[in-house]
């Protein structure tokens, strides 16, 4: 495994290996610290409830101000009921994250289970500077790119309360706006402005694209809005600096409406003209930054067409010698290099010649003639077309 890592293959190696994990969270773990149906109610806040109640029916409205404003500041059930236990897992490749309601010391037990059946059973430590245990409605653990918290009680929706909420962490936002900032201001990418419009705008597009589709399931997507102006910004000056025009007016050309699921939007466009075929058009922006509880992914069905062959491999089933064109078995021949072949005029032989005027390093041939461009190459004499 630890020649693969970074392969293309290592998720797949990962997933086997880490099986016995995910059984061994799922068939001992989850059943010894999940349990209870649901918790019981607080007393204290039934009390407030029968109390509102009745401040209601009297038509006594500054008490059930003021009981409601209690009320709002208790939990409605026993978060330390004993009775009550919940565990959650899931991995992803080899990221892992558990979700315990429960007592910080029970927490502390599955991580010392964890941590002796990895290193018994697996042969692998935990990292302890990754592997943290986290209260959720403090501070946030990090998963897969996001922040996960639990979602506080605000404004006065007590039914949000407790409930999992994904956060875009700042310092996504800050590192993906760097790339495009020059002593604090976006900049001009000066590696791009010798590019057709239509590859400047798909650059930007697509790396825009990218960041906004993943976090769209992020409550707060619309931190995203500050790497949307520095992006867009950036490549306005990088077309502005292209053209020798100024920003203002790159935006009022490039500037475009298109009609999205969620209405009307204001987006940049850039097209590449083809003759009579359909213009290649990129876009930049477009997306509305709002939150989708949702995420559809759609597969691509796999073409049931097999890719093309490559061209050598046609060239050796026609079994005809490109040199004197007679049919039967052949040889590839082939050198590292076209610069190895001799220059022209300097007595190239017509082996090489043919090979310099197509640009390919091969050369399918008979082994008569393969043999004789290894002994005598001037002899060799080409297939006359």
């Amino acid at each position: 495994m630890a020649n693969c890592v970074g392969g293309v293959v290592s998720p797949i190696l990962c997933n086997i290996y880490l099986h016995k994990l995910d059984e061994f969270v799922e068939h001992t773990l989850i059943p010894e610290y999940t349990r209870g149906t649901r918790r019981t109610r607080n007393s204290e806040y039934e009390r407030i409830r029968h109390r509102l109640a009745r401040a209601r029916k009297r038509g006594d409205r500054d008490t059930v101000r003021q009981l409601r404003a209690q009320q709002a500041r208790l939990p409605s059930v026993d978060c330390r009921d004993p009775s009550y236990r919940r565990l959650r897992y899931v991995r992803y490749a080899d990221d892992v994250l558990l979700g315990f309601a429960g007592p910080k010391h029970e927490a502390e037990d599955i991580k010392q289970r964890l941590t002796g059946f990895m290193r018994d059973e697996l042969r692998l430590d935990l990292s302890q500077q990754k592997t943290l245990i986290t209260h959720a409605r403090t501070h946030a653990a990090r998963f897969l790119g996001y922040e996960i918290t639990t979602q506080t009680g605000t404004g006065g929706r007590k039914t949000a309360e407790g409930s999992i909420r994904l956060r875009v962490p700042i310092p996504v936002v800050k590192s993906s706006c760097a790339t495009y900032l020059r002593g604090g201001k976006p900049a001009a990418q000066r590696a791009l402005q010798n590019r057709h419009d239509h590859d400047i705008v798909a650059a930007f597009g697509t790396r825009y694209r990218g960041i906004v589709n993943y976090y769209l399931l992020a409550a707060d997507v619309y931190r995203l809005e500050r790497v949307r102006w520095t992006m867009q910004t950036s490549m306005l000056k990088t077309l502005a600096g292209k053209h020798k025009s100024s920003v203002a007016k790159m935006a009022v050309r490039y500037r475009a409406t298109i009609e999205t699921p969620d209405g009307t939007r204001t987006c940049f466009e850039a097209a590449r003209h083809r003759g009579n075929r359909k213009p290649q058009v990129a876009r930049f922006g477009g997306i509305p930054l709002s939150r989708r509880k949702t995420a559809i992914l759609t597969d691509r069905v796999p073409s049931r067409n097999p890719l093309p062959r490559k061209e050598i491999i046609t060239r050796l089933q026609r079994s005809a010698c490109e040199l004197c064109g007679i049919h039967g078995e052949v040889h590839a021949h082939h050198v590292a290099k076209l610069s190895e072949l001799a220059p022209p005029g300097q007595n190239q032989p017509e082996w090489a010649r043919l090979m310099a005027s197509r640009r390919r390093k091969t050369l399918v041939v008979c082994p008569p003639c393969h043999e004789l461009i290894h002994t005598d190459p001037a002899q060799v004499t080409p297939l006359t077309t």
